[in-house]
């Protein structure tokens, strides 16, 4: 069947429909603004998904997003450096800071374990937190991983890790709802969470 439109149309709208959530519909209107739109916002947008691929990487620290080789919270002089939260992604971090209750540094694991889906420990940044912790001062790391059953599983694979090490670890209250995610729980239940973390036994 012959498209309608024009071979570069037709390779935009397909590009849009592979985002998450876009449908092909929404991709057709998505192109055809980009197709009405003057040529500096246009250009803007794809500069601006240029600099996402090809500036952004992960801190060499705690491997949250950055464009330095250390993020921004890991050279934050006002962070206390003996805390340091776990989290399974970078979004997360974002809605954690969100509360303004959060005073500590992170480390971003890349995921969870999740052995069905060939996700095994060493595919996650698990020994560079193990080897962060023996080099460092930390006094307590704060389980962020999500409050669901691969969550809290790398939340104790993680702790059995640390155990020898004498490091105490809480886990973040139950204030956030079993099967929930980081990512969408609300400031105020976050907050609460993290004030009342409790220890792992």
């Amino acid at each position: 069947m012959t498209s309608v439109y024009t071979e570069s149309l037709n390779n935009l709208i397909d590009e849009f429909a592979k985002l998450p959530g876009i449908g092909p519909k929404t991709a057709e209107r998505l192109a055809f603004h980009i197709l009405k739109t003057n040529t500096a916002d246009a250009m803007a947008l794809a500069n601006a998904v240029s600099d996402v691929k090809n500036k952004i990487k992960q801190c060499e620290i705690c491997f949250n997003l950055s464009e330095e080789p250390t993020c921004q919270i890991c050279n934050d002089l006002g962070r206390d450096k003996s805390l340091i939260c776990i989290v399974e992604q970078p979004k997360d971090i974002i809605s954690l800071e969100k509360t303004q209750n959060c005073k500590w540094l992170y480390h971003v694991l890349g995921g969870h374990i999740a052995p069905l889906e060939g996700v095994e420990p060493s595919d996650l940044t698990i020994d560079k937190l193990v080897d962060r912790v023996r080099k460092e001062d930390v006094k307590e790391i704060i389980m962020a991983t999500n409050p669901n059953m691969a969550g809290d599983g790398t939340a104790l694979y993680i702790s059995s890790l640390l155990k020898p090490l004498q490091i105490k670890v809480t886990r973040l209250a139950r204030g956030l709802p079993s099967g929930t995610t980081i990512e969408y729980a609300s400031g105020k239940i976050l907050a609460d969470a993290i004030s009342g973390r409790q220890e792992l036994q």
